[in-house]
């Protein structure tokens, strides 16, 4: 289970700023605010580690540039605050990272490109790709294209489904509050901050409250929501005081920050739980012994060599059962190509895929880290 002092050894990190941080009270960025976390994610990266930003505060600047003073209600009006706000967010990061000597990439996304199978796979190809060429992605809602009103979607659900997505080994939630407490600080002055504690703690529930400021969409409640999204794939979450000196690096380092939520599953068995529970198979691929073996003693990705027959009508991104030839599932996973294309391919190398489909994918049918042994 991941305690504290571990910390220090995780190098891929989604980071979450949120509004409250970013704003001068509501009336606009305060850039000078980005600096020291910029340059905290910098020191990481040139330490190793990979590191996302999931960045509220579209609507706050476009709201400020528009001269609002409240929060719309309409939905049509959040949507353009976010598409004014936008432009103003990413210039902002742009420079500070372009100060640094590091480039970024704008990534906005909905849910439905994380509940899309085909869109997930392709988003996550594009921030692993990002990731591997030492670019920061800085990614928020596609606010202006969402069919549901933007608190449905917070930025810290979407930092945690990010986190799913790339297989993060922490997701840190920066706050105006110094993380959890036992007990409403605004109201108990003796209360006292949770430093650590299972991400399935019921205390959990009782303690959370809603927005404080009234510039984001969420408080606490959707801190532990996305904490617990998170950690269905292994991840620890870290809620902690975006106003604190050197809070990433100090993170990095193991010291005693903010709120640590650990989850209660090791990564493989909340995959395991993801890809098995929650997910409706589509079709089934019977494996050969040698694929098989390859599976269960090696932990491989699954190649088409070793399928000897494509059952189903399945799409790219959605998943598949691999059987032996007795039938018996040995693993189910996310597939790189469609039925049709699976048909084609099945028992072939990877280097006949372009003469035989004409084109090239992906060298795996589904790669290890889409795959979980049953």
């Amino acid at each position: 289970m991941m305690t504290r002092d571990l910390l220090s050894h995780t190098h891929r990190w989604v980071v979450k700023i949120g509004s409250a941080l970013l704003t001068q009270d509501g009336h606009g960025l305060e850039k000078s605010m980005l600096v020291p976390w910029v340059e905290q994610i910098a020191q990481r990266r040139r330490a190793g580690c990979e590191v996302v930003l999931v960045s509220s505060g579209a609507v706050a600047e476009g709201m400020a540039r528009m001269g609002w003073h409240r929060r719309p209600q309409a939905l049509h009006e959040l949507q353009a605050a976010a598409a004014i706000g936008q432009m103003g967010l990413v210039r902002a990061y742009e420079d500070c990272f372009q100060a640094c000597g590091l480039n970024t990439a704008q990534v906005l996304l909905t849910r439905d490109d994380l509940a899309n199978r085909v869109r997930y796979l392709n988003a996550r190809s594009t921030l692993r790709t990002l990731l591997r060429l030492g670019v920061i992605p800085v990614i928020n809602e596609n606010d202006t294209v969402a069919t549901d009103e933007l608190r449905f979607g917070d930025n810290d659900t979407l930092a945690a489904l990010v986190a799913n997505l790339i297989e993060a080994d922490l997701l840190i939630l920066l706050t105006d509050q110094d993380g959890l407490f036992d007990h409403d600080p605004r109201f108990y002055p003796a209360a006292q901050l949770i430093p650590e504690t299972g991400v399935d703690d019921p205390v959990l529930d009782v303690v959370a409250g809603g927005s404080v400021t009234g510039l984001g969409t969420g408080g606490m409640v959707t801190k532990i929501r996305a904490a617990r999204l998170a950690a269905r794939s292994g991840t620890p979450t870290v809620i902690a005081p975006g106003r604190g000196e050197d809070v990433l690096t100090r993170i990095g380092a193991s010291a005693p920050v903010g709120t640590l939520l650990i989850p209660t599953e090791e990564p493989q068995a909340a995959r395991k739980q993801w890809l098995a529970g929650h997910l409706q198979v589509r079709g089934r691929l019977i494996l050969d012994a040698g694929a098989v073996a390859a599976l269960r003693e090696h932990g491989t990705s699954l190649l088409a060599v070793g399928v000897k027959t494509v059952q189903g009508q399945f799409e790219r991104g959605e998943v598949v059962a691999c059987v032996d030839e007795l039938g018996r599932e040995v693993a189910r996973g996310l597939v790189n190509y469609d039925a049709a294309a699976a048909e084609r391919i099945k028992g072939h190398s990877s280097t006949h895929f372009e003469a035989i489909l004409g084109y090239l994918d992906d060298d795996e049918l589904i790669h290890r880290d889409n795959l979980v042994l049953l």
